[in-house]
């Protein structure tokens, strides 16, 4: 046994001169420069552990050869096997015969006939590579060569063939893809998809990740019977305290599928630009202020809804509204002042121009945070805001509106009941400038408003707690009595004929936005249940206000909302209003979820009227639902369905399932969408589609994360456009 050890020492200490080398075997003998060891052989070199049954040392090459049942493990993931291994200690050179590799934090494995490796790269002839079973794996990805990156875990595959089981599915004379998650450049996984109107769909998306503050996606396209077109998205990290996204895209619809469908545009194109910084201030001027300051931008602009349509073959993501509104905000806070400023620029799709429309550019704003007197009896604050109304024809105006509340309060009967008097002074200025669209209306006045009102509350709390829950309930009164107003110019003249809620979208009246301060009790009571961890179980909340103008008074809509955990799994919500004029609810919010480790179901109704007879659109009765369930490891399945009853129309359908294995996903879904375009008559239209999604997702080479591994095939439309 000394021997052995002896003879251990002095094989570690000839290669110690390049890097050493620790060899533990069963017998080893020596002669001239060469050493053997047989029988259970452990070496050790750097962050390799191999065993093998023989190994052999040529001490004037520096070579270490290992025999039969090699097993090799570097560092903590990668495990390598072979039946020879030739190590050149002095030039770091690796060779494996066959070779072996898995990956165990990707459970990647790869095999091919022989590897040559020298640090950092691994170079593999002819091979096999899957995250499945090697016994029997699902897909396989055949491969003529290979090189691989110990150091970035990216692998690069050529004349690469991938199979399902033993059948040829997909040819690419190159495939890379990394086995981590560190961002990188590369190509994501293609998007297709077929419709008997758009043709053949492919998108084939290249990320480029040079530097790590930066990354740029690039999603090229084409519909064979559309067009083409090509989307990006470039996101960047400028500092700790702030990042930005700007996304683009054009795409150009083919002359014939432009002129059957009758589209407003035959391009289209866009960009959203998203920034926000959270110390604007102290970055940008290298000032040290302590209070926070944030600046948030987003800018969108798009000639029409079509573009956001385009911009993916996600039937989920399509566009809403012909409505853009981009912003800049921007504030400075402290402990006792805000300031801030605020531009919003507003687009109508459905317009040829848009220099008619009203632009608030910007709005200044600066609120004094509520402060106390007298051991807190006494509360008040501040607020001031300046608005700039501006469009290139038409009436703008400067308008600026000042709140002070003021506030005395005070706790009677050893605080069980809670005593306030609130007196609000409002007053509001504008100064017009620009022309009069309509001849008819006389010149605008610059306009001055004030107004003083009374706020009187009584309330009280009481809680008390049980053995296994807490019952709290909230209850009082609230007075609001209308003080002196003060009204000159615009205010005066337009109060009248302003006031009426029917005249309010005349152009006159655009700038008139006060509300009166109607004579009212509002009455409250709400009511809690807690159980013993402090979770919410229960929820009851009525309110009433009663109003006491001679014109309008009575009681108004009486507001019930409830929120009832019935079980752990179970919650039902409901929030109503109820009209007694027309003895009718307003409206009415329903929605039951039941969510455990298997379902997780929605259902809701929606119910609104305004009772405008005029009004088509005064009525809504709306139903969403959803569920999603998950069988068991492998099957989970979803539904979706949200329903117009008022119109009879159904908005969007889904129903599919996906079955997931360790190495694979396949998933099949059917989906009905209402997709909203814009005709070349300026006017909002839809289409409803009908699709096939097939998700085949091969794993870790198409992650979830990483964009949609599947084929979508649009079915023919049942009807023309809506």
């Amino acid at each position: 046994m000394f021997k052995l050890f002896v003879y251990l020492v002095l094989f570690a200490a000839y290669a110690i001169s390049s890097d050493k080398v620790e060899v533990y075997a069963t017998t080893i003998d020596t002669k001239d420069n060469i050493i053997k060891a047989e029988g259970e052989v452990v070496v050790i070199y750097k962050d390799y552990y191999l065993s093998a049954q023989r190994a052999v040392y040529d001490r004037n090459s520096s070579e270490l050869e290992l025999f039969e049942n090699i097993r090799a493990t570097q560092g903590e993931n990668i495990k390598l096997l072979g039946e020879y291994a030739k190590l050149n200690i002095a030039n770091k050179e690796r060779t494996f015969m066959p070779f072996y590799m898995f990956e165990d934090k990707s459970n990647v494995w790869l095999s091919g006939a022989k590897s040559y490796s020298k640090e950092p790269n691994v170079d593999i002839k002819s091979g096999i590579t899957s995250g499945c079973d090697p016994n029997n794996p699902f897909w396989k990805m055949e491969f003529s060569s290979a090189d691989y990156n110990t150091e970035t875990m990216w692998l690069n595959l050529y004349n690469a063939r991938i199979y399902i089981y033993d059948i040829p599915v997909f040819y690419t004379p190159y495939f890379g893809y990394s086995l981590d998650t560190t961002r990188r450049t590369g190509v994501l996984p293609p998007m297709v998809g077929y419709s008997d109107k758009e043709g053949f769909y492919y998108e084939q998306a290249l990320f480029i990740a040079e530097q790590n503050w930066w990354d740029l996606e690039l999603k090229p396209q084409i519909r064979t019977n559309r067009g083409s077109g090509l989307y990006s998205t470039f996101r960047f990290v400028d500092s700790r305290v702030s990042k930005g996204s700007l996304t683009a895209g054009y795409f150009k619809e083919k002359e014939e599928y432009f002129l059957e469908n009758e589209l407003a545009n035959k391009k289209h194109y866009g960009f959203n630009f998203l920034y926000e910084n959270s110390d604007v201030i102290n970055q940008w001027f290298g000032t040290n202020f302590k209070g926070q300051s944030a600046l948030y931008m987003d800018i969108v602009n798009m000639n029409d809804v079509d573009y956001i349509n385009l911009s993916t073959n996600d039937t989920t993501e399509n566009a809403t509204t012909t409505q853009l509104l981009s912003k800049i905000n921007l504030f400075y806070n402290m402990n006792d002042n805000y300031i801030g400023a605020y531009f919003k620029y507003y687009k109508d799709l459905n317009l040829d121009t848009n220099e008619e429309t009203l632009q608030n550019l910007p709005a200044l704003h600066y609120h004094r945070y509520i402060d106390t007197l007298l051991k807190d009896h006494f509360l008040y604050s501040l607020d001031v805001k300046s608005n700039n109304y501006y469009r290139e024809v038409g009436k703008s105006a400067i308008q600026t509106d000042i709140n002070i509340p003021l506030t005395f309060q005070t706790s009677l009967f050893d605080e069980f009941m809670h005593l306030s008097y609130g007196s609000n002074i409002y007053a509001q200025h504008t100064n017009f400038r620009g022309d009069v669209k309509d001849l008819s209306i006389d010149e605008y006045n610059n306009g001055f408003f004030a107004r003083h009102d009374h706020l009187i509350t009584a309330s009280s709390q009481l809680t008390r707690a049980f053995d296994e829950i807490t019952h709290t309930i909230d209850f009082g009164a609230q007075y609001q009595l209308a003080g002196s107003e003060f009204e000159d110019g615009y205010y005066e003249e337009q109060k009248d004929y302003c006031s009426i809620k029917e005249n309010r979208t005349e152009d006159i009246c655009e700038f008139y936005n006060i509300s009166d301060v109607k004579e009212n009790l509002q009455l409250y009571f709400s009511h809690y249940l807690y159980d013993i961890s402090g979770k919410q179980v229960f929820y009851h909340r009525l309110s009433q206000n009663i109003s006491y103008e001679d014109v309008e008074g009575g009681a108004e809509e009486l507001e019930n909302e409830l929120d009832y955990q019935i079980t752990d799994n179970i919650n039902f919500y409901n929030n109503m209003f109820y009209n007694y004029d027309e003895n009718d609810f307003s409206k009415n919010f329903n929605k039951i979820s039941y969510v455990n480790s298997s379902f997780n179901l929605g259902l809701s109704h929606m119910y609104k009227n305004s009772f405008d007879i005029t009004d088509p659109e005064s009525e809504i009765s709306y139903i969403t639902s959803s569920l999603k369930y998950k069988y068991d490891k492998h099957y989970s399945y979803n539904f979706k369905l949200d329903y117009d009853l008022q119109r009879s129309e159904k908005k969007s359908f889904e129903v599919g399932f996906l079955y997931q294995k360790r190495c694979w996903d396949f998933g099949l879904t059917y989906l009905e969408n209402n997709r909203p375009i814009l005709n070349q008559y300026g006017e909002s239209d839809s289409v409803y589609d009908r699709y096939i999604y097939v998700t085949i997702r091969l794993k870790p080479i198409m992650k979830p994360d990483g964009g949609l591994s599947g084929f979508m095939f649009r079915l023919p439309d049942k009807s023309e456009t809506n």
